[in-house]
């Protein structure tokens, strides 16, 4: 007679019938490979930490998940194994998460990035915007041609934030610095991306930034041509020789352990979690041997100034490439416009569409 029940309950809602989630079931969901030396494996750092700090507990990776139905598709696995928690890490996930979340209301999604919430499923992100500012007026005092280039995945509100933060950053200290941006089209595109490295020292940009999955082809790119760079996600400067001058690392753990822990003791609410470099999510990564002391204190001297409140890097007057002004002098930028931005700052060239 159960079975029966379970089965009509099934043919009534659409769902198999599946044992209760157990919330020491943790499942992690990556766009790449854990081992990329960069997005992915500063998630795969943090799913490393919600497994220290809680014994006992079982987490599941799927690596290399496209941002298309497929993700539904593996995030249904996890639920059929009874995971509980899934941490569904890249930006074209959300969807799929919140489609997936109504159908299976007792599993918690955490996704990384997103602007939308349900019943089940809530956000977390680290804002990079600061660091990348610091790194920006790293390369605003370094370059020697005052040409930056920036290579990009894809035109999404993340890049849009890291490109015109560095760029703000970089004019802060140089206002003669231009910025040329490339899209790869993906977010693990190594022959594009050592070919644009080649083709911004052909052009004579000196210092270059990035955000795709892994700064490992850049970094390598880079020093065959003499390219300095800017790193993100992780450290790198190891890997990088004497071109690199600074990056920006995520530092994921401390935010996925309290959102886990939050779970489990039932005091969890779908929000939307942020840190940034004052909480020590995001970090500014070591200065390269190049950078002189003097850049270091500048650097560090603007560091506490945000640290403190005392400077917002999206404070006005900031203007588009169009020359329309989107903050006006004495404003500063929410939190909402922040995280929808979809333009780039006058001095990109590059398209944002």
């Amino acid at each position: 007679m159960k079975s029966h029940l379970l089965t009509a309950v099934a043919l009534v809602t659409g769902t198999a019938a599946f044992a209760e989630p157990d919330m020491n079931k943790v499942g992690f969901i990556y766009v790449g490979p854990a081992a990329d030396y960069g997005y992915n494996m500063s998630m795969d750092l943090g799913r490393i930490e919600v497994e220290k700090d809680f014994p006992g507990m079982e987490t599941q990776v799927f690596e290399a998940i496209p941002e298309t139905a497929e993700v539904s598709r593996v995030m249904e696995r996890m639920i059929r194994s009874d995971t509980g928690i899934i941490f569904a890490t890249s930006y074209g996930y959300l969807d799929y998460a919140i489609e997936l979340g109504e159908k299976y209301p007792d599993v918690k999604f955490l996704h990384a990035g997103g602007m939308k919430t349900s019943d089940n499923v809530g956000t977390y992100w680290a804002d990079s915007d600061d660091g990348m500012y610091l790194a920006g007026m790293v390369a605003g005092r370094m370059t020697k041609s005052n040409k930056l280039g920036f290579i990009g995945a894809f035109q999404i509100p993340q890049l849009f934030r890291s490109i015109n933060a560095f760029t703000l950053g970089a004019q802060s200290v140089n206002p003669d610095v231009t910025m040329t941006v490339v899209w790869t089209g993906g977010w693990w595109e190594p022959q594009k991306e050592a070919d644009a490295v080649a083709a911004f020292a052909d052009q004579g940009i000196d210092v270059v930034a990035e955000q795709v999955d892994s700064p490992i082809t850049i970094a390598e790119a880079a020093q065959k041509t003499g390219t300095m760079i800017v790193g993100k996600d992780v450290d790198v400067s190891d890997r990088a020789g004497d071109v690199w001058l600074t990056g920006v690392s995520w530092n994921w753990g401390p935010m996925m352990v309290e959102q886990v822990q939050a779970i489990q003791d039932g005091t969890w609410t779908p929000s939307h979690v942020r840190g940034d470099l004052k909480s020590g999510h995001a970090v500014l990564d070591p200065f390269g041997p190049k950078v002189p002391q003097e850049v270091v204190d500048e650097v560090l001297a603007a560091k506490a100034k945000i640290l403190s409140g005392e400077l917002d890097i999206w404070s006005g007057p900031i203007v588009t490439q169009s020359g329309e002004t989107i903050v006006p002098d004495g404003d500063v930028m929410k939190m909402e416009a922040i995280e929808s931005m979809g333009f780039m700052v006058q001095g990109v060239t590059g398209s944002a569409s």
